[in-house]
């Protein structure tokens, strides 16, 4: 029986609570579970698992190997994807952690080219904006904003995170366009929410500098949200240029202050591609990387 995966079932009754919880997840019979656990114990000579009718708890003993054992298998898995960086084709599986406004506008939609170039290649997909432990969750590449702050990371600049206030020339019908920004605190601004961002928005031109706080009737902390709002007239907002080039360049949305830069914080607001830098960079990752780095070269 393999001991790996016999250490991988015994770590996993353990988080289920029982044989059978265990089984599902593993999609195995409840008898295999058990007599991988029979067998576990038998080669260490000693009792890791109380079973009851009811419950399973862990003995002295069980708590210290299933410590023990969850690291070992941890590195045993980091190890297998190190080596796998060695293979020279692109195959197997890509998981690839993306921000939600950049991937639905931009990155998702063009993903057929990828796959159609690597057809051995499975892309997992997660769209997040959050910041993730790409070594710890085992994740190969991300793309996100900001300035790293984990130096075994490597990080290529995709953008420099323009951004562009729009509105749709449907809600310019009904309300107008604000002549200075300091009439953007008369509009209805939607406003976006997330950490290190507010509600004052900085127009720069030149050597002129604008702070305005603005209000309006819908705050989201999802990109996706201000940009379909925006399409139906609910307000102004501000967003990535990357996200809104099309639609501006269709006429679906205006730029209300074309020239000026401007942003609602503070914070390094460049886009990057993301990946660890602590092993061999797979083939994989590679071809996602300089896929990812070419499309936006094109815009």
């Amino acid at each position: 029986m393999d001991e790996l995966l016999t250490n991988k079932a015994f770590l996993q009754v353990i988080k289920s609570g029982s044989f059978s919880a265990a089984a599902d997840k593993l999609n195995l019979s409840v008898a295999t579970v058990a007599r991988q656990m029979n067998s576990l114990e038998d080669r260490l000579g000693i009792k890791l698992l109380n079973r009851s009718t009811r419950a399973l708890s862990l003995t002295e003993a069980g708590l210290l190997y299933s410590e023990r054992i969850r690291e070992l298998v941890h590195q045993l898995e980091t190890i297998k994807r190190e080596v796998s960086t060695f293979q020279k084709d692109v195959k197997g599986l890509l998981r690839v952690h993306l921000r939600n406004s950049v991937g639905t506008q931009k990155i998702v939609p063009t993903l057929q080219r990828f796959l159609t170039a690597h057809p051995h290649l499975k892309v997992e997909v997660t769209l997040t904006d959050e910041r993730a432990d790409l070594v710890a969750q085992g994740i190969d590449v991300a793309v996100w904003l900001g300035k790293l702050e984990d130096s075994n990371l490597i990080a290529r600049k995709l953008s420099p995170g323009k951004r562009i206030i729009c509105c749709s020339p449907s809600y310019v019908k009904e309300h107008g366009l604000p002549a200075t920004p300091e009439e953007l605190s008369k509009h209805n601004c939607i406003v976006y929410q997330a950490k290190t961002y507010d509600s004052t928005w900085r127009l720069n031109f030149g050597d002129k500098k604008h702070h305005v706080n603005v209000s309006g009737n819908l705050e989201s902390e999802s990109s996706a949200v201000l940009l379909i709002s925006a399409l139906n007239g609910v307000g102004l907002a501000m967003l990535q240029e990357a996200m809104v080039h099309d639609a501006i360049a269709s006429g679906e949305l205006i730029d209300v202050f074309p020239g000026y830069d401007v942003s609602s914080t503070d914070a390094d607001v460049a886009l990057y591609v993301v990946y660890s830098g602590r092993t061999k960079t797979s083939p994989n990752t590679r071809a996602f990387v300089d896929f990812v780095v070419s499309l936006f070269r094109e815009s």
